[in-house]
């Protein structure tokens, strides 16, 4: 056998620099790059390795950890996972601080490759600087903190660990059922030491993208529980973007005329104005897909995880008789809601079902139902696109502003707060690329390296913009050094309403006075953050960055920092004054908090007995 020695850093780098991954009649180059900050527990190490010119992964550098790997994950995102870029970190902080972006990728069913440096394998310099050791057990390092929020983990505590833990992260981070977070922790020791690895296994290897059909008989089953139906509806998940099943989707509902919700990671694989796209569902919902869910007769999800948002706490179908079906590679998501499960890729699932639902002749009841519900809420988005407060510009009239001035092509990206509802609500896409939302963990700070990451896969030719709301953008904004860094232009529009107003509505629907929401300062006398409003400039913030940047409180300053903002070649931040609390509302959803049964407030306990009247319509499982 015909072998090759090279340190566990050089042999990784050599791997990852031949995976491939097959999709259709399409073979794609897997790992495109490396994010990295390098400390002492990686750079000299991998470090060494990835500074070779001997290899055609592009190195990014990286201001925080966390950040990098948004903006990784950002990347196999736009790219529908089908390409990555790796993380490495040095150990400890380091490492820790991808803990958040881990958990962000794998409740979004992102491929994350993540290789954060370890303590040493060897223990001899032990405590090495930035080791944490427990007595209890001397094996723990900060790395198993990935544990719980990771797809496969391994550590490489001998050279020739590399080569199964590097097989087995491939297997995991090309499998549509189970991607997600992928850790190979690296001991700072064993990055550097040798081994005579076999050649053959870095010869190109291709990972093939599979569509699992239907087995034999479940189109005819799928078929008939539709066809036993009047008014079912479908849900429009993730699976059907990553499995680029928008257009059978289409097709389906609109052979049929079955209307369809949308998740936010569904959102955009059919058009916005498709007649039967009755867009988002849940609690960040639109009436109309709201109203047609309660009354339906069957569930038809397809790629999507199901989760509170979406079913509305599971009180979304109040139909009696309502039956649910799933569509879904990972099995896990399919048995969700006591549904009938059937495991398949969405495309090819439609495209079975769909033969065999015409030969029925089948045809739902809604008559004109479904476009007069999607008339009265077009009529609903047009007055919010349009309302503006007394006070000032309102949240809805900059998405609806942005909306129409970006173009079909263009990017949006957003994660947090109380822009995700009102863009599951109001935003109007037209391609599937176009709407880019993090909102699987909800993680505040992905909105800046989010774009950045999507910029870097999008490319030149097409904007990308990030809507961030002030508290987003305070969290986690490091990488619009890197965009800057890289000559990648984003554009920031940042909603500035002095403070977390998403939660502090949540706050005040409860009963609960304002408390801890608002950006305050401490008011001496109470010993409360109930003073004066803290103002920021933003723009002065991103301008001494080497931003671009404007201010804007009107619609007129809007559209005019946003036309300018497109001639820039740099990174551009719009700070946007608006008024607090001119986001959305619920539109007949309800969504399960944890209220206090037991409270001086009176409002609270109201709250709470109205929430176990609620309890009582709702799926137990």
């Amino acid at each position: 056998m015909k072998t090759i020695r090279l340190t566990v850093g050089q042999a990784l780098v050599k791997f990852l620099d031949n995976q491939y991954l097959q999709v259709d009649d399409r073979e794609i180059k897997f790992v495109e790059g490396i994010f990295g900050i390098f400390g002492h527990g990686v750079v000299v190490g991998l470090g060494e390795a990835i500074q070779e010119p001997n290899h055609n992964l592009t190195f990014y550098q990286g201001r925080n950890e966390q950040g990098m790997a948004h903006a990784a994950m950002a990347y196999a995102k736009q790219n529908n996972r089908q390409k990555i870029l790796a993380v490495t970190s040095s150990i400890g902080p380091g490492a820790l601080n991808m803990v958040t972006a881990a958990g962000t990728a794998t409740s979004n069913r992102i491929p994350l490759l993540l290789l954060p440096g370890d303590a040493f394998a060897c223990r001899q310099p032990d405590p090495v600087l930035q080791q944490v050791e427990q007595s209890y057990d001397y094996n723990v390092t900060a790395n198993d903190a990935f544990k719980a929020v990771s797809k496969y983990w391994d550590r490489i505590a001998r050279p020739e660990q590399l080569m199964t833990a590097a097989i087995n992260a491939m297997r995991v981070l090309t499998d549509p059922a189970e991607t997600g977070a992928v850790v190979l922790a690296l001991p700072q020791d064993v990055q550097g030491e040798a081994f005579d690895y076999p050649v053959d296994f870095f010869a190109k290897r291709v990972h093939r993208f599979s569509r699992r059909p239907l087995a034999t008989g479940e189109p005819e089953l799928i078929a008939e529980a539709i066809a036993g139906k009047k008014r079912p509806m479908i849900i429009c998940g993730g699976g059907v973007r990553y499995s680029e099943a928008g257009k059978a989707l289409a097709a389906f509902a609109g052979e049929f005329k079955i209307p369809f919700g949308e998740t936010q990671a569904g959102k955009g694989a059919v058009r916005w104005d498709d007649p039967q796209n009755l867009g988002g569902l849940g609690v960040t919902g639109t009436l109309a897909a709201n109203r047609i869910a309660r009354d339906a007769d069957m569930i038809l999800a397809v790629g999507t995880r199901l989760n509170d948002f979406h079913t509305a706490s599971k009180s979304a179908f109040q139909n009696p008789d309502v039956d649910i079906l799933t569509i879904n590679v990972n099995a896990f998501d399919a048995y969700k809601l006591n549904a009938s499960p059937f495991l398949a890729d969405a495309r090819t699932a439609l495209e079975q079902v769909a033969p065999v639902l015409r030969d029925k002749k089948y045809a739902t009841s809604f008559g004109g139902d479904v476009a007069a519900i999607k008339k009265e809420w077009e009529t609903e988005v047009e007055r919010l696109f349009t309302m503006d407060d007394s006070d000032g510009l309102s949240q809805t009239r900059v998405i609806g502003m942005l909306g129409e001035f970006m173009n079909d092509d263009d990017v949006i990206v957003s994660a947090s707060g109380s822009l995700p509802s009102d863009l599951e609500r109001l935003w109007r896409p037209a391609t599937p690329e176009n709407y880019h939302l993090e909102y699987g963990f909800s993680c505040m700070g992905y909105e800046v390296p989010g774009a950045f990451g999507a910029k870097l896969a999008v490319g030149d030719d097409r904007e990308v913009y990030t809507l961030v709301g002030d508290g987003g953008f305070l969290m986690l904004h490091s990488e619009l050094i890197s965009s800057l860094q890289e000559g990648k232009k984003i554009t920031i529009v940042l909603i500035d309403n002095m403070g977390f107003h998403c939660i502090d509505n949540l706050q005040g629907s409860k009963g609960i006075p304002h408390f801890g929401c608002e950006f305050r300062y401490r008011d001496q006398g109470s010993n409360t953050l109930s003073g004066d409003d803290i103002l920021i400039d933003y723009a002065t913030v991103a301008r001494g960055y080497g931003c671009e940047s404007y201010t804007a409180t009107n619609a007129r300053e809007v559209q005019a920092a946003l036309e300018s903002a497109r001639k820039s070649t740099r990174s551009v931040l719009i700070d946007v004054k608006t008024v607090k609390k001119s986001m959305t509302d619920g539109y007949e959803a309800w969504w399960r908090v944890g209220i206090p049964e037991v409270s001086a407030k009176k409002e609270v306990v109201d709250a709470y007995n109205e929430q176990q009247e609620m309890l009582k319509k709702v799926r137990l499982y």
